[in-house]
Parts: C-alpha cells; structure tokens; sequence
C-alpha cells in the first residue's frame, strides 16, 4: 500500500501549552500537546479523556503516530454534531492536508489510506452504497444467527470444560464472533485462524498493520471469486447480486468493512461483558443464568467501556470552529467515543438500574454510523456468548484480581489482554 500524496493547506491544529499529561517526554509533544499513542492513553484513558476535558473543553488538540497533529473530539453533544453534519465534517480522507507527511508504514494507514471502500463515501454514492449493505446484513435470519451462536459457543466450550480453565479473550471472545461472522462469508476452517491475526494486527496501532490488511484484502478477493464461481448464501455472492450493481473492488472493500465491524469490536464486547460480571458484586448474584444481568451488562459496557475507543475520522470541509476551538479544512479530527460515552453531563446512572439507555454512541451516529441491522446482529453474537458461556460454567471465576487485569495496547480498541478463569470440570 503506497499513501495517497495530497498538497499540503491549511494549518494544523494549534497545539495548547501545558497539557497535563506529563509536560514533556514521551507523553506530549514539545510544545505539550498529548500524544495519542503514548503508553498513558493505552493504560489509563479515561483518566486522560478528564484531564484533556478540563485542560481544553470538549474539543482538544492531539498528536497521533509519528507526532501528526489531529483533534480528538471529547464530548458527547460535540461528537454527536459532527456526526450529524457530514457535509461540514466528511469521511473522505483525501481532504486532510497532512498527506505530505505521511510515511508509507504509518500504522494507521488502514485507518485513514482512502479506498473505494463505503467508509469513504459522501452524498449519495454512500447511501447506494451503505443501502446494499443493510439489504445484504438484512437478509440474515436474527434466529439462525442466534442457533448459530450458540453452537459456537458450546463446541468451543466442549474444547476446554474438561481442563477447568481457560483464558477466555483467545479461547473464547475471540473465536466466537470470528466463527460466526466466517459462516456468513461462507470462510473454510483453515482461513478464520489466519484472518483473526490479522484482524487483530490491522487494528492495533503497531508494526505489521499495513501488511496484515493486505492479507485481508487477498482474503475478501478470493471469497469474492467463489461466490462468482459457485453463489450461494454468503455475503460475497450477495454483494455480487444486488441491484446496487457494485464494482469488485467496491465488494472487497465492504466486505473488508463488515468483517471488521464484525469481529474485534464484537469480541471485545463479549470480553469486556465478562470481565464486569466476573468482577462487579452487582452481577454476581444472578451468574447462573440471570438474563436480565447479561442484558444490563452488554448496555452498560457500551457506555463505561466501548469496543471502540475512539475512530478516526472527519476531515474538515471548511474552515469552521467547535467547542472554541478554530478547525481549520483539511484538518483531521479523531471521534472519540468513549469520552463522548462518560461524558459527565450525558453518563447514566447505572447504580439506579438505567439498562434501557440506549442513547450511547458506540456504534457512531447520523450517515456514517454502523448499517442499521449489524448492531443487532452483533447484540445477538454476543449475548449468546456471554449467556452459554454463564449457563454451561455457572462457577467460573477469575484466576487472578480484577485489579491486575490489563488491557490491550490499543487507543483504538478495547478490550482485555487476558482474562484467566477456573471452574468446576465437566
């Protein structure tokens, strides 16, 4: 993958002096400006979206890898305004007036690297776009899905009920929407174990993610050829059908698009649903089988600790201001969700039991937020998994503290590294 190579405009977001995290070092930038992909964000960032909070408002200057300067949008009314305005803040990365100092192995360039993609796409060739996807998700039967689940979540579980442990995140969280989502796509056994590495490697901001989203792409091509070769019920051979009469490439890229929507944000749900019930006094009374506790989990998860942290983005068409802050066109702002979610004046109360707020925006909002149909089918993956796994192990507890649990070192995802538990053997 090669960047795309854009003239440079209009300035970069204006740094403010004296950010509160750690003034200096590896945490800000010379002039103080936090780093996004200093270790701070990936350990403790909520601590990090209040203190961005009360240093600049919801709106506050940041620097992504290699020290690009970008807006991290921080409140739940300012990120909601953006999302709702995607004339004013579009999708198509080609705006962003930075391109000239892009590296060709940037780690987010899965991210923000402009393809033919739905992700990219304005005006009305989105909706054609974006409409042929929720026909297609449309299309899958909420009640198959759900048996498909849960045959998933049992033969996984059968692999490890006789040991008495598990390390859920990669024999569980892990396995059970990637399964599932493949079945869809109609994948062979022998290509989910390579697709999962690298899902996980193109969504980490690390070395390797730009080649493991090629990999991705060779993948979603060959699925592409057999469902021309052989059609049948799977998203590719249903992509290929549509009136929509989209090109291979625009498939592929879609495709690419479902498939991730579909796996690492769904089994970080499940994983961090498991870890609030394993740890949290509030759910463990009702472990075994307590319906009701799963549903108030997977909502109350969304809004403390969102799959999606935090999405790269919107690019200015115009100069405008937010919040204060001057946005100049072509600069880049960075979603962030999960500061949007426990922004103090919209976080429910969940100690006084709100498990129909729904009004979060871990799934984004206005024309560019997730297909109509895939947050439900994701509630439905996930809840299965999280309800079987309750069901068949209705002992299991963790091996180790809450307290030393870690999290993934993404700013982008999250979920845990690990989660180590024990039960009673089958």
């Amino acid at each position: 993958m090669t960047t795309h190579q854009e003239p440079s405009a209009a300035s970069a977001p204006a740094a403010a002096a004296g950010c509160p995290a750690h003034r200096g070092g590896e945490e800000t930038g010379p002039d103080g400006t936090a780093r996004m992909h200093s270790p701070r964000f990936q350990s403790d960032p909520a601590e990090l979206y209040r203190a961005l909070r009360r240093e600049h408002g919801p709106v506050a200057p940041i620097l992504l890898d290699g020290d690009i300067p970008a807006w991290l949008v921080l409140g739940y009314r300012e990120v909601h305004y953006v999302t709702s305005n995607s004339e004013l803040f579009a999708r198509d990365s080609r705006r962003w007036h930075a391109w000239d100092r892009i590296p060709a192995d940037w780690p987010l360039l899965p991210y923000v690297f402009y393809t033919p993609s739905v992700l990219f796409k304005e005006g009305a060739e989105h909706q054609r776009r974006a409409g042929a996807i929720t026909d297609v998700l449309s299309e899958v039967d909420l009640f198959e899905l759900r048996a498909d689940s849960e045959r998933v979540a049992d033969a996984l579980i059968d692999g490890f009920a006789g040991a008495g442990s598990a390390e859920l995140m990669a024999d569980y969280a892990a396995q059970v929407p990637l399964r599932v989502v493949a079945g869809l796509f109609g994948l062979a056994r022998e290509e989910i174990f390579d697709l999962e590495r690298d899902m996980v490697a193109s969504l980490d901001d690390g070395p390797g993610a730009v080649e493991a989203y090629q990999r991705i792409h060779d993948c979603m091509a060959r699925l592409l050829q057999r469902g021309r070769r052989r059609p049948g019920p799977d998203v590719a051979s249903r992509m290929l059908a549509h009136p929509a009469g989209l090109e291979d490439e625009e498939i592929i890229q879609d495709m690419i698009s479902i498939i991730a929507a579909g796996q690492q944000p769904t089994s970080n749900w499940i994983g961090n649903t498991l870890r609030l019930m394993l740890t949290d006094d509030r759910f463990a009374v009702t472990l075994s089988g307590g319906r009701r506790s799963v549903s108030q989990a997977l909502n109350e998860v969304l809004w403390v600790d969102t799959p999606t942290q935090n999405f790269v983005g919107r690019w200015a068409a115009r100069d405008t201001s937010l919040a204060g802050q001057k946005i100049r066109k072509g600069d880049c702002l960075v979603l962030g969700l999960a500061a949007a979610n426990t922004d103090p004046a919209v976080q429910p109360d969940f100690t006084a039991g709100s498990v129909g707020n729904q009004a979060h925006l871990s799934f984004s909002h206005g024309e560019h937020r997730c297909p109509v149909p895939a947050p439900e089918m994701a509630e439905v993956i996930a809840r299965a998994a999280v309800e079987v796994l309750l069901d068949r192990l209705p002992d299991v507890m963790l091996t180790v503290p809450g307290s030393e649990l870690q999290w993934r070192p993404s700013v982008w995802m999250r979920g845990p590294a690990a989660l180590p538990v024990e039960f009673t053997s089958l």
